[in-house]
């Protein structure tokens, strides 16, 4: 069986199947590790016409940002500004982690730092925790409030209504500080050089 659109599969621990479209328009596919692949793709297919939404919209996003790159050039950080940002983010990012987790009685895995141009923070099956370099360049309730959201997927690995009460509970001004980010985020994800970035993930 095969989809009639690309898409990609990737396996992990994880227990529920999962559907994910990048800031790229590309449709990932996040699946248990000994799922087979024709309960994974008939599962993409039953859901395609919501992915063909989200990749469309994601996709008209994509050609916003380039329209905006060629209007509206940006200066990248150097090298010695990113290690900057780098060490302040090692510093600052865990303890508000810790901070928070505490107040939310949570346990979680490892904290990275990674230079990325497309996600501000993911949440592992195992609890590890990845957050954006480019947050040091935000308000710091932008990073508190990507922390409490990946801290929330502990709890909720979904977008669902009981996850976004659980951050509302713990970051009311959620909404406020994520449309921050949604209005401005781009624009300094643009700085980052391509030869400093980890990936996509």
């Amino acid at each position: 069986m095969k989809a009639d659109f690309d898409c990609r599969i990737i396996r992990s621990g994880r227990k529920t199947l999962a559907l994910e479209v990048t800031a790229d328009g590309d449709l990932l596919i996040r699946a248990p590790l000994r799922m087979s692949e024709k309960e994974i793709l008939a599962f993409a297919q039953k859901n395609r016409e919501w992915a063909a939404g989200k990749i469309l919209e994601a996709r008209k996003k994509r050609e916003e940002r380039e329209r905006l790159e060629q209007e509206n050039p940006v200066v990248p950080l150097t090298r010695e500004e990113l290690e900057e940002l780098g060490r302040a983010a090692a510093d600052y990012i865990p303890m508000r982690v810790a901070h928070f987790a505490s107040i939310m009685d949570l346990d979680f895995g490892r904290v990275t730092i990674r230079n990325q141009t497309s996600r501000w923070g993911s949440c592992s099956a195992k609890k590890n925790l990845n957050f954006n370099v480019l947050l040091m360049l935000t308000p710091r309730e932008v990073i508190d409030s990507v922390i409490v959201h990946e801290l929330c997927h502990i709890r909720h690995m979904d977008h669902s209504k009981a996850f976004y009460a659980e951050v509302l509970k713990y970051f009311p001004e959620y909404h406020k500080w994520d449309d921050w980010l949604k209005k401005n985020g781009s624009a300094l994800m643009r700085r980052l050089p391509k030869g400093e970035r980890d990936g996509q993930g």
